[in-house]
C-alpha cells in the first residue's frame, strides 16, 4: 500500500509540478484501503502510513500538504499553524480522531509539526483514497490525472491538478512559446 501511494503521488507530480508554494490535499479512508465500505474499519496503523509517505513526498518536493477530516468534521483539514498563519486561513476548533475526523486526519494532526484545523483551503493538487471526495478543496479548475494505480490497497484512486481558467477565446494565447513568438522575443 505504501508503495502504490508513494508510485501515485510520483505520478501525479509528474502533471500536476508541485514546488514551493504548491498546496497538495489528500484525503483517504483506511477503510476503504482495507476493502471495507467508508467509516467502518477505520485503521490508525494505515492512516499513520498513508500520513507519513504524503509528509515525505511533501518534503521531497517542498509543497504544502492539508489532509481532509471526514464528514463528522464537515471536511476540516489539518495543517501546520505556520501554514495558516502564512496564508490568513482561519483556525477551527476540533481535534481529529478515528470515527470523527478519520484516521488519516489523526495521524496527520500527530505528525505534522504544529498541527491545527482549518474550514477550506484551494489547493493546487491533490489525491483521493476511497471517494472521500476532496473536490471541493481544489482550485476551479481540476484536472484529472491517471497514473500507474488504480487503488491503493483496496480503494479507488483519483488524482487530480487544477490549472488557472482560460479566458479570452479563439484569438487567445496559452502557450509561453507562441506568446515569445507573436511578441518577437528571443529565448
Amino acid at each position: 500500500m505504501a508503495k502504490q501511494l508513494r508510485e501515485s503521488l510520483e505520478d501525479l507530480q509528474e502533471q500536476a509540478h508541485l514546488g514551493p508554494g504548491g498546496l497538495l490535499v489528500i484525503g483517504a479512508s483506511t477503510s476503504e484501503v482495507a476493502g471495507r465500505r467508508i467509516g467502518t474499519a477505520t485503521s490508525l496503523a494505515v492512516g499513520s502510513v498513508i500520513a507519513k509517505e504524503a509528509i515525505a513526498f511533501a518534503a521531497s518536493v517542498g509543497c504544502d500538504v492539508a489532509f481532509q477530516c471526514c464528514e463528522h468534521l464537515n471536511r476540516a483539514l489539518v495543517v501546520r499553524k505556520a501554514l495558516l498563519k502564512e496564508r490568513g486561513w482561519f483556525e477551527v476548533m476540533a481535534r481529529p480522531v478515528p470515527g470523527a475526523g478519520g484516521a488519516v486526519a489523526a495521524s496527520a494532526y500527530v505528525q505534522l509539526e504544529g498541527a491545527c484545523l482549518v474550514e477550506t483551503i484551494q489547493a493546487d493538487a491533490g489525491i483521493d483514497i476511497g471517494d472521500t471526495f476532496i473536490g471541493m478543496h481544489l482550485k476551479r479548475v481540476a484536472v484529472p490525472v491517471r497514473g500507474r494505480h488504480r487503488e491503493v490497497g483496496e480503494a479507488h484512486l483519483t488524482m487530480a491538478r487544477t490549472r488557472p481558467p482560460l479566458i479570452g477565446g479563439a484569438r487567445a494565447v496559452y502557450d509561453e512559446d507562441v506568446f515569445r513568438e507573436r511578441l518577437g522575443l528571443k529565448d
